[in-house]
């Protein structure tokens, strides 16, 4: 049986993962258990002799494999989180059962025939909208997943699945094993030049650690960014910036040349199994963009709004390069550093001036006291709960009445354990059962800049509109108002994903959410309004390279998934061919995008990079609707709350949008705020 440690509920506050007493061994043996528990659950929905019914056939399926649903969170977190060579073991050995057991429901045969009879009597059965949607997502998650396929092909359908499982962690091993195995020391204190105190204390106190002399320089992005930034050693730059575009395209043990061919490949069959074109089609059919056309035409638009702008932007940026330093050739180990020394001469403004105005624990107190305006939520660090590692906080979130709404983990610098980057996640979500509503636990994980012996962590601009990004995502989970977990905060269209998140970012640049928490660490003044307009006339620098640079992953995206990748033969040329419309620098054969491009072979962003690009056009015209009311108007928030971030996955994002917004979103709004018009 499934030890008692690691069977829910749990026996803790508030029904939190026990991490303090869960042994790696435990994982193993305790899914096992789990996905036969699942088994005996889905098979009492089966053999029910009562005729199919909603209660007893969808919705007994949206609540079932619970305990499956919580041991996978807690280990597949930790996996991405804080993980190591055991845990990466078991998950090679645990992905490919969890893959068998969701292939064992969507081809079981006699739970697809229940499914159906009730589907096709939907129009009887007199349901709430969430209940059709529900019953709707529940139907295609059979058809879609090869519910329909003769029996030889179903069994094909489980080997590629099994497979898929396999090689996207695979993937994401290999990133994470070449970004922890690159370092570079310097002993030469003349190579430090033009590098902030901070960077280099911190580089100081990474050398100490591994008990080396000098300073230690790593692909974990605050030291990376940094580096590529302010370092005036341009070779040095340029080995970072070749060292961090050549993660998994190295020709070794940790290549994911073929991993990548070989996931391409097989997500285009197994759509051509089900009846799709593509791996996109398959993809899109489910999103708010519909088809790759759509997609295509979408991103092609901003592109010809972009491309001017951006190589206006670059043609500055070259002569820019060329005047300071006789730089004949930009490269891309050049664009950080003197994108960041041109917006200093425009606009007096660095990072190095802000940064002491955005302390971690103000910036995090900041993103709460919106919250509270906003939402009316309350966030109490408390110390009663389970920590995973040492640097995550913990805090019980209620609302202005004092109810339970959220458990919330913070878990934000880099260690060798964790793979780069910003998400959020879930370690159990909200759903409402038996009358009662059962809340959700809420995580975000970042890789910020640590405390030094002399420094708190003082935040970039861009790592406070990453925090507030998070924050966005890690709101539309805690808020959930729904019935079913399935539909529950971020279960909704990928594509409508990104905007509770992206709006938020907005507030990081009004100097009426800035007075509430941008206060210099050691004077306590507050940020001064010279900077504050500074900001917000910087935001839209370089907005055209952005853009253009945003716009060419998505397009990658869909070049990989979106036709027939069969006859691709060379990672690197192939993907090389593809940027020959977007890219600016010149080409280096030493690095490949695609290889480390875990968003798509290893995450949920597959066909769907283009969802940031589509959101930000849904966040523009939100955020242009609280700037008409004012940014703290409580009844515009409240819509907000209402239609979008309670709601889930319960209706169809655009109904939910128009609800919130009384109008479809426009373009306009964001061609506006990037100054593209």
């Amino acid at each position: 049986m499934i030890k008692k440690k690691l069977k829910t509920p749990f026996k803790t506050n508030y029904n939190t993962a026990p991490f303090r007493i869960i042994q790696t061994e435990d994982y193993l043996p305790t899914f096992k258990e789990a996905i036969l528990m699942a088994k005996a659950e889905i098979d009492s929905i089966v053999n029910n002799p009562d005729k199919p019914s909603f209660e007893n056939t969808i919705e007994a399926l949206d609540f079932s494999g619970e305990q499956l649903d919580r041991i996978s969170s807690i280990f597949f977190n930790l996996n991405s989180a804080e993980t190591n060579e055991e845990i990466q073991k078991i998950a090679q050995e645990v992905s490919p059962l969890l893959s068998e057991f969701s292939n064992d429901i969507t081809l079981n045969e006699d739970l697809f025939k229940r499914v159906k009879t009730v589907y096709d009597s939907k129009n009887k059965l007199n349901l709430t909208t969430e209940q059709s949607t529900l019953l709707d997502k529940k139907y295609k998650s059979f058809s879609r997943n090869g519910a329909n396929l003769p029996e030889e092909k179903k069994i094909k359908l489980r080997e590629i699945d099994k497979k898929l499982s396999q090689l996207k962690l695979k993937f994401g091993e290999n990133v994470l094993a070449e970004t922890n195995k690159f370092e570079m020391l310097i002993t030469n204190e003349d190579d430090l030049s033009g590098l902030p105190d901070g960077a280099i204390e911190a580089a100081k106190q990474v050398a100490e650690s591994k008990e080396k002399e000098g300073w230690l320089f790593t692909l974990d992005y605050p030291s990376y960014i940094p580096f590529v930034t302010y370092a005036d050693n341009r070779a040095l730059r340029k080995k970072m910036t070749l060292a961090a575009g050549s993660k998994a395209f190295n020709n070794n043990d940790l290549d994911n040349q073929a991993n990548v061919l070989e996931i391409t490949k097989l997500r285009h069959y197994r759509a051509k199994l089900l009846g799709y074109k593509t791996h996109a089609h398959f993809v899109l059919e489910e999103r708010m963009a519909e088809t790759p056309e759509k997609v295509l035409k979408f991103s092609n638009e901003l592109l010809e709004k972009a491309k001017p702008a951006a190589k206006r932007e670059f043609k500055n940026l070259e002569k820019f390069a060329k005047e300071l330093d006789g730089i004949d050739q930009l490269q891309k180990w050049d664009g950080s550093y003197y994108s960041e020394k041109l917006k200093q001469k425009l606009f007096s403004l660095d990072d190095e001036q802000l940064k002491p105005y955005f302390k971690l624990e103000n910036v995090i107190n900041g993103a709460f006291a919106i919250a509270n305006k906003l939402f009316d939520l309350n966030f109490e660090e408390i110390n009663t709960i389970d920590k995973y590692h040492e640097d995550v906080l913990t805090y019980k979130v209620t609302d202005s009445k004092g109810e339970f709404i959220s458990v919330f983990y913070a878990d934000f610098f880099p260690r060798a354990g964790k793979r780069n980057g910003a998400w959020m996640t879930s370690y159990k979500p909200q759903y409402i059962k038996n009358g009662e509503n059962s809340r959700p636990h809420i995580s975000i994980v970042c890789n910020f800049t640590k405390p030094t012996k002399t420094k708190p962590s003082l935040l970039t601009f861009n790592e406070v509109t990453t925090l507030f990004h998070e924050f966005g995502h890690a709101l539309h989970g805690m808020l959930a108002n729904t019935t079913y977990p399935s539909l529950s905060g971020t279960s909704v269209y990928w594509d409508f994903v990104e905007l509770p998140s992206q709006i938020m970012e907005n507030w990081c640049y009004e100097k009426e959410a800035l007075e509430l928490f941008a206060t210099h660490y050691e004077t306590g003044n507050v940020i001064p309004m010279d900077l504050v307009n500074k900001i917000k006339e910087s935001a839209t620098f370089h907005e055209g390279m952005q853009t253009l640079r945003q716009l060419s992953f998505g397009l990658l995206d869909m070049s990989w998934h979106g036709q027939d990748p069969t006859n691709i033969k060379d990672v690197k040329a192939f993907e090389t061919e593809v940027f020959k419309n977007t890219s600016l620098y010149p080409e280096t054969k030493e690095t490949c995008m695609s290889t480390s491009f875990s968003h798509i072979f290893q995450g949920g962003y597959a066909s769907g990079y283009y969802s940031y690009k589509w959101a930000e056009v849904l966040d523009a015209d939100a955020f242009e609707y609280f700037k008409e009311e004012g940014i703290f108007n409580k009844t515009v928030a409240s819509k907000f709350k209402d239609h979008v971030l309670s709601q889930g996955g319960t209706d169809n994002p655009m109904t939910l949008y128009k609800l919130f917004r009384g109008q479809e979103p426009k373009p306009e709004a964001l061609l506006k705020r990037a100054g593209l018009i």
